[in-house]
């Protein structure tokens, strides 16, 4: 938890409340499900809601602002950035069901009311999101191919609405069919902790 104060210092207690709870309720549902591995629970705050908050550091959501995050696992990035900009609304779907009992229980402990989650694969959605949020679920070029039809068209922000994906290593590959449709932004820029070294956020906004 200190962790995320010393990045980002001006959270309100209820904030930090919220924050807080995330460490007890992860540990408790890992021992019932594997939802990290057991030697990276120990690391939660930066592994997990740290890297998801890196999102916070490139773009700060509007109110009203309807983000969507797919394949969210126990929550991740959804929940924590769910805390952070409570004036947003999130959507969190993943195709498994027990996946999604754990976000929801998170959801009502942490008193999120900006934040609901579903049991549906991408391409069953039917609604529009300004942006789509995702931890390396996929290859891009399926991802997009999963989320292109749910991206607004209705810009609301300074940076266009797409795609912000969390992922490391050498993108050249997968980005290569969007040719100059991205942004590319290393996580080193905002986080001096090494497991960042190598970590990006990619901005797709070709729909």
């Amino acid at each position: 938890m200190d962790t995320i104060l010393r990045y980002f210092p001006d959270l309100s207690p209820r904030q930090v409340d919220q924050f807080q709870q995330l460490g007890g309720l992860y540990s408790y549902w890992n021992e019932r499900i594997n939802l990290i591995s057991r030697k990276d629970i120990e690391q939660v705050y930066t592994h997990h809601i740290l890297h998801s908050l890196a999102i916070a550091k490139f773009i700060s959501f509007r109110d009203g602002a309807s983000v969507m995050d797919v394949g969210t696992g126990g929550g991740f990035p959804g929940i924590p950035l769910a805390i952070m900009f409570p004036w947003a609304e999130f959507y969190l779907i993943d195709s498994i069901e027990k996946k999604i009992k754990v976000v929801n229980d998170v959801i009502e402990k942490t008193g999120l009311t900006n934040c609901r989650a579903g049991v549906l694969r991408a391409e069953q959605v039917k609604e529009k999101f300004d942006f789509i949020v995702s931890r390396a679920v996929a290859p891009l070029p399926r991802f997009y191919g999963w989320v292109k039809k749910s991206i607004s068209k209705m810009p609301q922000h300074t940076v266009p609405n797409g795609i912000i994906y969390l992922k490391g290593g050498d993108l050249t590959e997968e980005l290569a069919p969007f040719e100059d449709w991205y942004t590319l932004h290393n996580i080193s820029d905002y986080f001096s902790e090494t497991y960042f070294d190598t970590k990006k956020i990619v901005h797709l906004f070709k729909y």
